[in-house]
């Protein structure tokens, strides 16, 4: 999914255009494939929405608590509804002008709007974009089901807190094991809408992280045992206003999904549907991002972590809570699980436009195809082994490549149609 391969100049982009496949497959293509590929009739609205919610539905969710908690509960759910109308018109922008030269992919668009150094521009961004979100779905993996000790304070993980530290369930081998079982056999679907029922598992079992949470904070709202939320930020300096902005990139970053929207537009049998399934997609996502930044504050007070999943190892103070606990974190990571295949995608594709820019498809060339895709694998987990939190790299890709990908690229292009 993502960006298509570009091209080196403005005549390749032409040739470009006039080749084109609308449904060109993401992966690579045997001879006894194509006719299964060819009987694909478009992707469904059902399914495009899913996919697009898979893409939008990702880790940001567990760091959005943490930001409430910095912003006030009034203002933090106000920034989400924000962000989220910002998102749809932002995408809006880059549908109506890429429907209007037939264009199919973000990197054809910024290519043909700014040259050769748009398109590098924006396929760097969904790189590093991708790159940092990927590390941080391994790395929650990882807190999840192997323990992490990153605040000075040891939260066990599941499989350590049922079978107690052994080798097996290191993170090393934990994430290997992750990588070979469940990553390995995702990315070998030919068309993004054969994920579509991953995607759908994959947003309901957000909703059961949600579901949970919100029964926890009401049952411990009606004892009385919940601390009023803090509605707004506490001010009492210069320091504390600059603190506030950091809450910016995790927000922005939780509704990036940009670099997907052409792939599953490219599906669809009717393209005028792209418009209500973003919204749908989007109203989807605003309404589980509000609910889960509520209930988990609700919940935690003050003691809310940036990673909220690390909060599910304690005593809940209600029956059961270590099955509750359970069920949230292995439901939450099974979620992410299926979100990493949609996701890495698009990374693959848009590296592969960095590095051979004219070179035919990577879907047609399995070779580097495979190459490309074991590399990144490689690098992603090996740095989820060693890098030990998710916020710093919320911070980093959120306060560039994100903001760059989901607002500036958008609204420039946009500008640049108007002058012409």
């Amino acid at each position: 999914m993502g960006i298509e391969n570009g091209s080196s100049s403005d005549v390749s982009y032409a040739a470009h255009k006039a080749m084109q496949d609308d449904t060109t497959p993401l992966l690579p293509i045997k001879a006894e494939e194509e006719d299964t590929i060819n009987e694909f009739n478009g992707a469904s609205f059902s399914g495009a929405v899913f996919n697009l919610s898979t893409t939008i539905v990702g880790a940001g969710i567990m760091a959005l608590p943490a930001s409430i908690k910095m912003l006030g509960l009034i203002p933090g759910i106000l920034m989400i509804i924000l962000v989220a109308l910002l998102t749809e018109a932002s995408i809006d922008m880059l549908v109506r002008c890429s429907h209007q030269g037939k264009i199919t992919s973000y990197g054809w668009l910024m290519g043909e709007t700014f040259g050769d150094w748009g398109r590098i521009a924006l396929q760097a961004s969904v790189v590093i974009n991708n790159v940092g979100v990927l590390i941080v779905y391994m790395i929650i993996i990882g807190d999840v089901l192997s323990g992490t000790s990153t605040t000075g304070v040891h939260h066990s993980g599941i499989f350590e807190g049922w079978f107690g530290p052994h080798m097996w369930n290191s993170r090393p081998i934990v994430l290997l094991a992750t990588t070979l079982v469940v990553f390995a056999p995702l990315v070998h679907f030919l068309v993004a809408d054969s994920l579509s029922y991953t995607s759908a598992l994959s947003v309901a079992l957000a909703v059961v992280f949600v579901v949970i949470t919100a029964g926890v904070a009401i049952v411990r709202l009606i004892e009385g045992s919940v601390e009023m939320p803090k509605l707004f930020p506490e001010i009492d300096g210069i320091n504390s206003v600059w603190k506030l902005f950091t809450a910016v990139p995790v927000l922005v970053t939780a509704y990036i999904c940009h670099y997907n929207v052409h792939s599953i537009d490219n599906e669809l049998e009717d393209r005028t549907q792209i418009k209500p399934i973003v919204q749908t997609s989007l109203g989807l996502c605003s309404s589980v991002y509000i609910a889960t930044s509520f209930f988990a504050y609700l919940l935690f007070g003050e003691a809310t972590l940036s990673d909220v999943l690390a909060n599910f190892d304690s005593d809940l103070r209600i029956p059961f809570s270590s099955v509750f606990n359970d069920i949230v974190r292995v439901s939450y990571v099974v979620h992410v699980m299926l979100v990493f295949p949609i996701v890495f995608f698009a990374l693959r594709l848009n590296l592969d436009g960095l590095l051979f820019p004219t070179s035919r498809h990577i879907s047609r060339d399995n070779r580097r195809f495979t190459i490309i895709t074991i590399s990144l694998i490689a690098v992603i987990y090996l740095a989820a082994i060693f890098i030990p939190s998710i916020w710093d790299a919320f911070q980093f890709t959120g306060a560039t490549a994100a903001v760059l990908i989901g607002f500036i690229f958008p609204a420039m292009i946009i500008l640049r149609k108007q002058e012409a």
